[in-house]
């Protein structure tokens, strides 16, 4: 499974709650669409570290890397 994949299956699963897929643009906003919030932030940090080994300093947990399917599978491809 690509990088996109899993971070659509974890954020459906884990905040949308849907057992039927992602079904937001991966441009989409998790802040803006209300789907996740400061402590689901720190939540998907967890995930991120675990799941694609790598280390996520404090520094990165900022909107520009943690907003959107696309941001974040940037960030995780620039970072491993």
């Amino acid at each position: 499974m690509d990088i996109k994949a899993k971070i659509r299956q974890y954020v459906a699963e884990n905040f949308l709650y849907s057992s039927d897929g992602f079904h937001l643009s991966d441009d989409a906003s998790f802040l803006e669409e209300e789907v996740i919030d400061s402590t689901g932030v720190m939540e998907l940090v967890m995930f991120v570290e675990e799941e694609f080994k790598i280390t996520v300093d404090d520094e990165d947990i900022v909107p520009e890397n943690f907003d959107s399917v696309n941001q974040l599978a940037a960030y995780i491809a620039q970072k491993k």
